[in-house]
């Protein structure tokens, strides 16, 4: 168990405000946001706890003159970067209910949110974000009343950041701001959350203070950390788990958040930071992977097998936790050795020689890159929750896992099956239902209080959760077999050639798939084998292809016959948020990928008959 900080009051009575009040009492003189100046040789910008409260305190006086009142959302379009933290902090304080929107937000997305929210501000980044939200100034059907701009340059006739920063220097006063925030209630609405769902209008869901702290009480009950952790923060605010581990968390913690505005840097960061705990989702986990496996295959044969007994004497100490067993005393010496000489000088290249907390969650995890990670001594914790949990609602624990599942639920939280297979959840955490429009709950509970998460899964006799899809996304054929294209997908990506991968086969008799190559492993292995194309040829190269039926071939050898790929097209162009094929949590968006390759869906099936 984490040590616990000092609570300044009752825990079902606390508020964020009375936390970051306590960091500033109890550690002010401590970091807690770092982020890249990039007008001082891209070194790293710090605020101290007491500095942060004190920012809080001037940018609070600055949204008041702007006309921010208590109770009403203000939406926020910003990257990863202090302007953006702060201002949540800000308005929290307030008593205003700080809203962040993806910054891949459709413009129909965008309109709804402001439409739903009846926000009067919103706070955008800079001319990108300002052209998709000046229309809505003009909409009689939207509430928006002004913008405020972070960059300077790119605000054009709209209120900058910078003045209103100006301002609120000028009017703080401690007596208003410790006034403002000693109002709020646990109940309060801390935030409200727009789900980023694939179709349809995202939902409101509604975040409390009291959750918050509630499911941050239970994480620390489970989770081992070092006091004052840093956070390597990546995500979008939008989404809910960045908005705990990079805002929440760190305030109730009292920790260290590092901002990265680029999700391309992560590696970079981690690597300068050697960060003591690290969250990656699975997309960031398999491609951190993928970079150590091709810089091991460059390795003499003779280092390799020397890394590979490291990595099975690992393996070992692992199997061993995860049985409940206590290591013998010659594994244990054994696998200190090899972490010592072996793993930890590789795992220093990455910035992960000082690991002791590593995470994932939003997918499921395939098992081959946990198994790998598992070789290093680095036990991944795969957790799983939706935003409507408030994030976290299951995870895996140093003192309890199953590689592959996504733990157990936290204390006091519930879960059980329905016939159908979805997992229904129950807790002081499950949200009552979604925001409608006019501030009222539509209740998303049963009469016993169950939500149904629209994920399929199943619980081992030792209470570990094991999903096996989204319900919403299962694959029914023609025969009407029921297959999880996840399961599918993962064990396709198990070949370290295929970075990405969509099964599809609704309606059909058998499943085909389209692949994407490993951008970083394919260039290797190419060149490791004296091809010498560019990489956008690689997927038409006789030996590519090759290669790649293999994979194919021998994932269905591990799939049972309804689970099987019949045909495949290999494609070269990374899915990625930008293009709009993942989410900008890097999920799968299904129908985006079925709708831009639907003709070559089609042709797979035209080319092998139905």
């Amino acid at each position: 168990m984490t040590t616990i900080l000092r609570l300044p009051s009752e825990p079902g009575q606390l508020t964020l405000p009375a936390l970051l009040l306590r960091n500033a009492e109890d550690h002010g003189s401590l970091p807690a946001l770092s982020w890249r100046d990039n007008g001082d040789g891209g070194g790293w910008a710090t605020l101290t706890w007491q500095e942060v409260r004190h920012e809080t305190a001037v940018l609070a006086a600055g949204y008041e003159a702007l006309g921010v009142e208590r109770g009403e959302q203000v939406l926020m379009m910003m990257g990863n970067r202090p302007e953006h933290w702060l201002s949540d902090l800000a308005l929290t304080h307030l008593g205003a209910v700080p809203v962040s929107v993806y910054g891949t937000a459709a413009p129909g997305q965008i309109a709804h949110i402001a439409r739903h929210s009846r926000a009067r501000f919103a706070i955008v980044e800079g001319a990108r974000e300002r052209t998709r939200w000046e229309p809505l100034l003009a909409d009689t059907t939207v509430a928006l009343e002004a913008l405020v701009v972070v960059e300077p340059a790119e605000a054009g006739p709209h209120r900058t950041y910078a003045s209103l920063h100006t301002a609120g220097a000028r009017m703080s006063s401690p007596e208003a701001f410790d006034g403002a925030w000693r109002k709020s209630r646990a109940d309060d609405l801390l935030t409200v959350v727009y789900t980023s769902g694939t179709t349809g209008d995202p939902k409101a869901v509604p975040i409390t203070h009291r959750s918050v702290v509630a499911n941050a009480l239970a994480l620390d009950r489970v989770v081992e950390l070092p006091d004052h952790v840093e956070h390597i923060c990546y995500l979008p605010f939008a989404h809910i788990a960045e908005r705990m581990l990079g805002i929440y968390l760190p305030v109730f913690r009292a920790s260290h958040v590092h901002l990265c505005a680029d999700t391309a840097a992560v590696a970079a960061t981690a690597g300068a930071l050697r960060p003591a705990q690290f969250f990656g989702v699975p997309r960031v986990w398999e491609k951190l992977a993928s970079t150590l496996r091709n810089a091991l295959a460059a390795l003499p044969e003779d280092r390799q097998a020397v890394i590979e007994a490291a990595a099975g004497t690992a393996r070992e100490h692992v199997a061993h936790r995860e049985r409940g067993e206590e290591p013998p005393a010659v594994l244990e010496a054994a696998y200190r050795s090899a972490k010592a000489e072996v793993l930890d000088p590789i795992l220093s290249l990455a910035g992960f020689d000082r690991l002791v907390w590593t995470a994932s969650a939003s997918a499921p995890m395939p098992l081959d890159v946990v198994r790998f990670w598992a070789g290093f001594g680095i036990v991944v914790m795969d957790a799983w929750g939706l935003t409507e949990t408030v994030g976290v609602f299951t995870t895996n624990s140093p003192s309890a896992f199953r590689l592959g599942s996504v733990g157990r639920p936290l204390e006091g939280l519930e879960l059980r099956i329905a016939d159908d297979g979805e997992i229904l959840v129950r807790g002081g955490t499950v949200f009552p239902g979604y925001l409608r429009a006019d501030g009222s709950v539509e209740g998303a509970l049963d009469a016993d209080g169950w939500f149904p998460t629209g994920d399929i899964g199943r619980i081992d006799d030792d209470g570990y959760l094991w999903l096996t899809d989204r319900k919403k996304e299962m694959i029914i054929t023609s025969t009407g077999k029921n297959v999880s294209p996840a399961l599918v997908e993962n064990t396709l990506k198990e070949h370290p050639l295929i970075g990405q991968a969509l099964v599809h086969g609704d309606g059909h008799s058998y499943l085909v798939a389209l692949l994407v190559l490993d951008p970083e492993t394919a260039p290797a292995w190419a060149a490791a084998r004296g091809i010498d194309v560019t990489p956008d040829a690689l997927p038409d190269h006789p030996a590519v292809r090759e290669e790649v039926e293999r994979a194919v071939g021998a994932a269905n050898a591990r799939l049972n016959r309804t689970e099987q790929v019949k045909r495949h097209r290999l494609l070269a162009q990374e899915w990625g948020p930008e293009t709009g094929e993942l989410t900008p949590s890097l999920k799968l968006r299904r129908r985006v990928v079925h709708a831009r390759y639907a003709e070559v869906l089609e042709a797979l099936y035209e080319e092998g008959g139905s």
